[in-house]
C-alpha cells in the first residue's frame, strides 16, 4: 500500500511540473490570488532554500539514502499515520531525485507571499515531504501524550 501511495504521489509530482515546464517560460509567473499565491518556474540545482547548490551527487545520494532506509522501515509500521507518512515523504523524494537524475536540477513553482515575505518557492514533492515530516511529529507526540498520561 505504501508503495503504491508513494508512486501516486510520484506521478502528481511529475505532471504538475510537466503541466508547469509546458505553460511557462523559466522564471514566468502568473498571479493566483494577488499579494499572495503565484505559479512561478524556477530551476533549482539545490535543496530547500536553495542550500547545497551545485551538490546534485551529494543530493541524489542523501535521497536514495532515505527512500532505501524508509523501504526497509515499511515492514516494521503498524500504524496508518505512520504509513501514510511514509508514503508522503517516499513519494516526495522520489519526485524530487527523479527530477535531478534526468534534469540536474528539480523544477520549483509553487510561490507564495506571506505578510509581505516572499516565501522560498518549491513544488508538490516538497509539499508531500514536509507533510509527512509533520504527520511524523504528530504522530510521536500523540504517542508521547499517551504514554504520560499512562503514567500518571
Amino acid at each position: 500500500t505504501t508503495i503504491i501511495i508513494s508512486i501516486i504521489l510520484l506521478c502528481i509530482d511529475q505532471i504538475s511540473k510537466l503541466l508547469v515546464v509546458n505553460l511557462l517560460t523559466k522564471t514566468d509567473s502568473i498571479t493566483i490570488i494577488k499579494n499572495f499565491f503565484y505559479l512561478t518556474y524556477i530551476n533549482n540545482d539545490g535543496a530547500a532554500f536553495s542550500i547545497l547548490v551545485g551538490k546534485r551527487i551529494f543530493l541524489i545520494l542523501i535521497a536514495v539514502l532515505v527512500i532505501v532506509m524508509l523501504i526497509r522501515y515499511i515492514n516494521n509500521i503498524q500504524n496508518k499515520l505512520e504509513l501514510v507518512s511514509i508514503s508522503l515523504i517516499i513519494g516526495g523524494s522520489l519526485g524530487n531525485l527523479m527530477d535531478r537524475v534526468i534534469r540536474g536540477y528539480v523544477i520549483d513553482f509553487l510561490d507564495f507571499k506571506i505578510f509581505n515575505y516572499n516565501f522560498p518557492i518549491f513544488n508538490l514533492a516538497d509539499t508531500f515531504i514536509v507533510i509527512g515530516v509533520f504527520l511524523l511529529l504528530l504522530k510521536e507526540i500523540r504517542k508521547e501524550n499517551n504514554l504520560d498520561s499512562r503514567n500518571k
